[in-house]
């Protein structure tokens, strides 16, 4: 089933708090007829959004396309986690890519956080970044663990940013009863991610992007120039970027391969008011160690959002909300029958060694996906970098494609039921606590 559709309605967002909170415009036009571009891009997220925004400033002539509305997946509807590095601590992707290139991904995921940073205060004030995001640890080991990686960051990267925090501290800043020991990143950070995705699209427009919503691309005719077909026009472009990620349907097989969409649930209690401090001592956002990660904040209007369980299935659940609320009352037991106002779900992209998959699909046909949980500020930066790829400055793209993220087994007909083995393999671990 095309993932544009197994769990949405064309062009409508899905009932989240963020879509209530945020100002959505008019729906722009479809694409009908025969258009022609510098740069084709296909997804109006973080990613193709950065990478147009930075196309246009360089003078080229930008089209996007977007099946749905600017904003509708991913970008529109997670965690608005900005955390730092990888899905991966720094001293593995030393031993994977080797110290020079580790430091060099780390500078580029500080840049990608210094980029949502500005384009906060400058094109999407109203999406409020907020600094500090705590990891939270259920057990000793894992603590210590964490301890070395911050130690490993301080020593070798000059990142004195996150501080360790014992089991008291960590439950005096994040009150449940089940955390054995955290960290607090105050570099990272996080935001309304909505709002954000939606100010990338203003500026993006402001700078002459033509974009072209419920325009879904269903073939790609490579060569130079590409031409990229929809139900009801077509674009011919020297350059095509793709940008869907976790709803991107199968038209690029060496995407598809490498790129496996999974879902993950968040809902939004009633407005908590006074309680609130009974949760959280601060207005941080915070992740833990389970490998079905919980992820949670307050939003400005002191309501709890809380996400996680990640489904596997190509569909939603019919009943999102139980598991979700039990698992968020299992860590919060002062939150036992409280109101749930909003309950919505999204797919995101992952890959075999959760590091993103940067790729030259065709000589003049990139793609960017799989962010595996740290999108928010590396699928930004991920635009950024095709877009110089495209204005002819590779070496930042050449670095993020040398994390050479290896296919799915058996590619994308297989990739499905072997990792719904895998994940369910990792969440009895997590309910036992292996």
């Amino acid at each position: 089933m095309n993932p544009l559709y197994r769990n949405d309605r064309p062009g409508q967002f899905p009932k989240s708090w963020y879509a209530a909170s945020a100002d959505i415009p008019p729906e722009r036009p479809a694409l009908y007829g025969q258009t022609r571009a510098d740069v084709c891009i296909i997804g109006a997220g973080f990613t193709g959004l950065s990478a147009a925004l930075h196309l246009a400033r360089k003078g080229l002539d930008v089209v996007v396309v977007e099946a749905h509305r600017a904003g509708f997946g991913a970008s529109g509807r997670n965690g608005g986690q900005v955390g730092s590095g990888f899905n991966m601590d720094q001293a593995a992707l030393e031993k994977r890519c080797g110290v020079g290139n580790a430091r060099l991904l780390w500078d580029l995921a500080e840049e990608a956080k210094a980029d949502i940073r500005n384009n906060c205060a400058t094109l999407a004030p109203d999406a409020r970044y907020t600094p500090g995001v705590a990891h939270g640890f259920y057990s000793r080991r894992e603590a210590d663990d964490y301890a070395r990686d911050t130690a490993h960051l301080a020593e070798n990267y000059g990142y004195d940013q996150i501080e360790v925090l014992g089991a008291d501290a960590m439950g005096d800043l994040v009150k449940s009863p089940l955390y054995q020991g955290g960290i607090l990143d105050m570099g990272a950070g996080h935001i309304h991610p909505l709002r954000y995705v939606l100010g990338l699209a203003r500026a993006a427009e402001d700078a002459g992007v033509r974009i072209f919503e419920r325009a879904e691309v269903h073939h790609i005719a490579h060569g130079d120039p590409a031409e990229l077909r929809t139900n009801n026009g077509r674009v011919m472009a020297k350059h095509v970027i793709l940008a869907g990620n976790g709803y991107l349907p199968n038209i690029e097989r060496k995407v598809a391969a490498k790129v496996m969409p999974i879902n993950s649930f968040i809902c939004a209690t009633e407005p908590l008011g006074d309680r609130a401090a009974t949760v959280l001592a601060r207005d941080i956002a915070v992740a833990d160690s389970k490998f079905v990660v919980n992820y949670y904040r307050m939003s400005e209007d002191k309501r709890f959002l809380f996400g996680g369980r990640e489904s596997y299935s190509i569909a939603f659940p019919s009943d999102i909300g139980t598991a979700l609320v039990a698992r968020m009352t299992n860590l919060f037991p002062q939150l036992e029958g409280v109101g749930i106002d909003y309950v919505w779900g999204g797919s995101l992209g992952i890959t075999m060694p959760r590091l993103p998959a940067i790729q030259r699909v065709a000589p003049n046909v990139l793609s960017a996906g799989g962010f595996s949980g740290h999108g928010v500020a590396l699928s930004g930066l991920a635009g950024k970098i095709m877009a110089e790829a495209v204005a002819g400055q590779a070496d930042r793209f050449d670095v993020l494609e040398g994390l050479n993220v290896p296919n799915f087994p058996g590619g994308a007909a297989f990739r499905a039921p072997l990792l719904t083995l895998a994940m369910t393999w990792y969440a009895l671990r997590d309910r036992l606590g292996i």
